[in-house]
């Protein structure tokens, strides 16, 4: 039997110094396509898009789909969900970046974008077989803990006042979306943003 040399200190270095392979990201890539093309597809009024479809504008075969999404209901509810996701991972991000009060401010301006986007697509999510009852109950749950963080922290510095409820201010710019037919509401919405902002001050209570 021939024997294999051992390698040599050398050898052994090169192969150190060589980078391991990343693992693929074409898995990612295609689910955040086929979630961006959904959506845009219900931004259009296109409800009853087909799956088949979806996987066509997103440059994919419908295997591809159905291994991410078993079904039509997977896609509805991982749309909302990869919104609800984007606003609940900016609460740290936002955290790290501003002071507490600012941080506040910019992640409730966020929260009135989520409040767009669901209304997007709620029409869609209103055809789910199971219902929205515990969709919406896992996302408030969510929510709730970002914004109480934030809110901690605000009120730790003293921007705002101690008796700061975090689920008002979250009721507060929900209730803004019963107004939302019309255009130009996001942006009076933002301007309720600060006017929460504002009523909250230490120093106004």
């Amino acid at each position: 039997m021939r024997r294999i040399a051992p390698l040599n200190k050398r050898e052994t270095r090169d192969r150190r110094k060589k980078p391991r392979r990343r693992p693929r990201s074409d898995g990612q890539r295609n689910r955040e396509n086929l979630l961006n093309v959904a959506k845009a597809a219900f931004t259009a009024g296109e409800i009853d898009i087909p799956l088949d479809e979806v996987a066509r504008r997103a440059g994919v075969g419908i295997g591809t789909l159905y291994r991410h999404f078993p079904n039509r209901d997977a896609l509805i509810e991982a749309v909302y969900r990869a919104e609800l996701d984007r606003l609940a991972d900016a609460a740290p991000v936002l955290a790290a970046q501003y002071p507490p009060v600012e941080a506040l401010r910019a992640w409730m301006r966020l929260f009135v974008d989520y409040i767009a986007a669901k209304l997007v697509i709620a029409p869609a999510l209103n055809g789910l077989a199971g219902g929205t009852g515990t969709l919406y109950a896992q996302s408030g749950t969510v929510l709730q803990g970002a914004i109480d963080g934030l809110v901690a922290a605000a009120v730790a510095s003293g921007d705002i006042s101690a008796d700061i409820e975090p689920v008002d201010l979250l009721r507060a710019l929900a209730g803004v979306s019963n107004y939302a037919a019309g255009p130009g509401w996001e942006t009076s919405a933002k301007r309720l943003v600060d006017i929460l902002i504002a009523g909250s001050r230490a120093s106004a209570s």
